[in-house]
């Protein structure tokens, strides 16, 4: 069992409180993001988890064990940080096999257990070259390689790719991804970049200012959001977000257009509120059209990003795969409404 629960954790600088009564419970084998803007306090709360950082408030339990007092080295896990940190005078292997050789492992358990991390990673052929004759996405594969041969029950990663360049990070959070496949070990990973999270996990927590939003699967926090935030961080492009006045029990007004509405809620006539958008749900076809002006099309292969603005002055971004005609400067964008998110002045969704 390598089950993590979290219950009412806090954590506290100088009396400053930088996380709030976090309860999460994360499931044997399961690999969870952990996703937010800079300082929100993820790092913070996996540091908690390693041991690194001292649980102000809480409690933390690995396995079913009490691990809220414990040190780093008796609580299972093994950490992936951002920066590779590996020897530059020992091969790959050395490098791999260094925290066994610290615990004065056999040396053919270090070797075994080398050779198996290097053939799931991929290098096998590179354990006798030295980090200065490795590529960034390699140097990486070593130091989740020396993770590995430690058997952890638990795999912590703090924003491990950002070293690397654009291209890299995609086929290594591909890789990631495929290494949980394979190893079914519990994971938590960080990044601040949402569309780095949505690849490799089971479910996502986002946080804000050291709170949880929203915990989910990818796709749940991508089309059922909780909130503005959520509904905003969640996607690239953005949410496009527009006012919005109730003018009827289901249907406001946006830009001037009415929009019809499938709600639980009984809105209130002359409420104002915020009118979500995908820019993928506008301009492929539906019942309600938003007058654009068209400032800039951004071609993208198959895809086009259009950047305008609507009657009211709000800026809004369509993705649409069938182009725009050349030279065109205004568009009707259509969309279904059922694709629109209804959120209060308090950022809250309205359902």
């Amino acid at each position: 069992m390598s089950q993590i629960e979290l219950h009412s954790v806090s954590k506290a600088f100088a009396g400053v409180q930088v996380i709030h009564d976090v309860d999460l419970k994360v499931n044997t084998g399961e690999l969870v993001v952990f996703v937010g803007p800079s300082g929100c306090g993820k790092s913070t709360l996996l540091r908690m988890i390693a041991g690194l950082e001292e649980i102000t408030a809480g409690e933390l339990e690995i396995g079913g064990r009490n691990m809220t007092e414990a040190e780093p080295s008796d609580r299972g896990i093994a950490m992936v940080f951002q920066s590779y940190a590996l020897y530059p005078h020992m091969s790959v292997a050395d490098n791999m096999g260094f925290n066994l050789r610290m615990s004065r492992r056999p040396r053919a358990e270090i070797a075994e257990k080398v050779a198996k991390a290097a053939e799931i990673l991929q290098l096998t052929e590179l354990l006798d070259r030295k980090p200065a004759a490795l590529s960034g996405g390699q140097r990486q594969r070593v130091a989740i390689g020396r993770a590995i041969v430690r058997v952890p029950q638990v795999f912590l990663f703090d924003e491990p790719l950002s070293n690397l360049d654009a291209e890299l990070r995609v086929q290594t959070r591909v890789e990631i991804a495929k290494l949980h496949a394979q190893l079914g070990n519990t994971m938590i990973y960080v990044t601040h970049d949402q569309t780095e999270a949505m690849t490799p996990a089971n479910r996502i927590v986002v946080l804000r200012a050291g709170r949880v939003e929203q915990v989910g699967k990818p796709v749940d926090l991508y089309e059922d959001p909780d909130n503005a935030f959520v509904a905003g961080f969640i996607g690239s492009p953005r949410m496009n977000f527009l006012d919005a006045r109730v003018t009827g029990p289901a249907e406001v007004e946006v830009a001037g257009v009415t929009v019809p509405l499938s709600l639980a809620s009984t809105l209130t006539v002359g409420d104002r509120l915020s009118f979500g958008i995908r820019p993928e749900h506008l301009g492929e076809g539906g019942s309600v059209a938003l007058p654009c002006e068209v400032d800039l099309a951004q071609r993208l292969g198959a895809t086009t990003y259009i950047h305008g603005a609507l009657s009211s002055g709000e800026r809004v971004v369509a993705e649409q795969r069938k182009g725009l005609a050349e030279g065109a400067s205004q568009i009707d964008l259509q969309f279904d409404p059922t694709f629109g998110r209804l959120f209060g002045a308090d950022g809250l969704r309205i359902r």
